[in-house]
């Protein structure tokens, strides 16, 4: 493999590259010389990743988890996998156990039939006893994927972050439209990690410098309550707005209201203000990387990674949530400091 330049003849298969995470990944991989083979139900929403390459090292192919065949043909002549491929919310025949669980043995099974590495991303909140369809969909998951391919590579990031992302960016367009920001589970933890590290960790599966079968736990240098992520994001657009934390019933009141009215308009509903009930449930837990992963070097700074602040990214691409967009001059950082 070629450090940059031309692509190498070395050929990566990402399942479900065209989402925000999928971005990092390509383009890391491009970067390092790997060509890239995004596969995805729709291939058309995948045109954007073709400039992070040179012409022809990215192309995107049409691939279904839910049907083997088309999963073994986008593998065909890889030298390796990613699965990236995971909901928030059911929709139709993507169903949580159609996509995180028969989905990702799919992979793994093609994978191993292919005889080539597999980098599969899951995520913290994956536990069988969870709570939630999502979490334990996720952990059935993993371990069907170790079953079926026991040198895998298992990645749980915690709450990725970058430009574009569906977590800080979330809570700025709420800010920016709401007078209060009512938040379920103030108390719960986060460990928000940069897309780029996790996409650094993903390139090293595929490098081969990253010992498979094991499941790392990935998360940012910070920990944040749920209340001091609003904090934050509040802090960067420099919006003043109350912090609601809503109890147990009124939240899940919420959740079902916002869920319902989603389903009756056809997933028209926009996604920052849409909370399911499965997603409440997530929420009562916390996001954050184990003491058992730190011991056992399963972490970022494990396979020498060095984790990015919130500090370090999440300014830049909030600014344009203030209220003059990114061309507002900044306040006085003492103003700023008595927002929060």
């Amino acid at each position: 493999m070629q450090a940059s330049g031309w692509p190498s003849a070395k050929l990566i298969t990402v399942f479900g590259g065209s989402g925000f995470l999928g971005r990092y990944v390509c383009q890391l991989l491009a970067r390092r010389g790997y060509r890239v083979r995004v596969a995805v139900r729709r291939p058309e929403l995948a045109y954007h990743l073709q400039p992070l390459g040179v012409v022809g090292q990215i192309m995107p192919v049409q691939a279904n988890l839910r049907y083997p065949d088309s999963v073994a043909a986008a593998l065909k002549n890889a030298d390796g996998a990613v699965n990236l491929v995971g909901i928030l919310q059911e929709s139709g025949k993507q169903t949580f156990s159609a996509v995180q669980t028969e989905g990702a043995e799919a992979v793994a099974r093609a994978a191993a039939q292919a005889g080539v590495p597999l980098a599969h991303v899951s995520a913290i909140g994956a536990d069988p006893q969870s709570a939630s369809r999502y979490g334990r969909t996720k952990a059935e998951g993993e371990a069907r994927v170790l079953a079926a391919l026991p040198n895998a590579h298992v990645f749980r990031p915690s709450i990725v972050f970058g430009p574009g992302d569906g977590f800080f960016s979330r809570f700025a367009v709420l800010a920016r439209a709401l007078p209060v920001m009512p938040i379920a589970s103030a108390k719960t933890r986060f460990q928000p990690v940069y897309a780029a590290d996790v996409a650094e960790a993903i390139a090293r599966a595929m490098d081969g410098t990253v010992e498979g079968g094991r499941v790392y736990e990935l998360g940012g240098p910070e920990i944040f309550t749920f209340r001091e992520v609003v904090e934050l994001v509040l802090r960067y657009t420099e919006r003043r707005r109350p912090i609601l934390p809503l109890p147990d019933g009124l939240a899940r009141i919420q959740a079902t209201i916002t869920e319902t009215l989603d389903k009756v308009t056809l997933g028209l509903m926009p996604d920052e203000i849409v909370l399911t009930r499965d997603q409440l449930k997530m929420l009562a837990s916390d996001n954050v990387v184990s003491e058992a992963a730190k011991a056992e070097g399963r972490t970022l700074e494990g396979i020498g990674v060095q984790p990015t602040a919130v500090e370090a990214i999440v300014p830049a691409y909030l600014k344009r949530f203030r209220k003059r967009g990114q061309f507002e001059e900044p306040r006085d950082p003492r103003d700023t400091a008595r927002m929060s």
